[in-house]
């Protein structure tokens, strides 16, 4: 697993959103996007960073960052996940997990002895251009928007 670095260009994006809407990186040139991937949709630590950022999300429309959420289930399973949570953003379904190989995101974890493959827990901020301005490879889930939210304010 090899995360993308600060100043190179941004992979473009594959799959849909929970509305089944392709999701193009192109789409937001002009604007900052934060993409968070993250393991699987409704477990303990998916469900606070998510529920984090739905609570965060007037504060990234203030600084302008669209915030976009990436894990490997399916675009049916986002349905619910957005339904139960009132998750006001978009999240993309990499069923075919070209997105998380594009950010270097999908590896072998370890989880209680056992090992597999997986979406580790990191997220980029892609700038107005489409290029990688800050990599966060640590995430602690439930404090991560607040995370992304203090180092905005402190470059802009």
């Amino acid at each position: 697993m090899t995360l993308l670095e600060p100043g190179t260009p941004a992979p473009p994006l594959y799959g849909r959103d929970q509305d089944g809407r392709e999701v193009k990186l192109e789409e937001y040139l002009g604007k900052k996007v934060l993409i968070y991937f993250y393991p699987k949709d409704d477990t303990p630590g998916c469900t606070a960073e998510a529920c984090a950022f739905r609570d965060n999300l007037p504060n990234f429309n203030t600084v302008g960052v669209e915030v976009i959420g990436v894990s490997v289930d399916p675009q049916a399973r986002h349905r619910k996940f957005v339904d139960k949570y009132s998750l006001p953003f978009r999240l993309l379904a990499d069923e075919e997990k070209k997105t998380v190989e594009a950010y270097g995101v999908w590896g072998q974890k370890k989880f209680m002895g056992r090992e597999y493959m997986g979406t580790s827990r990191v997220s980029y901020l892609v700038d107005e251009q489409g290029r990688i301005e800050k990599v966060w490879p640590k995430v602690k889930a439930a404090d991560h928007p607040l995370e992304v939210l203090e180092w905005l304010e402190t470059k802009h």
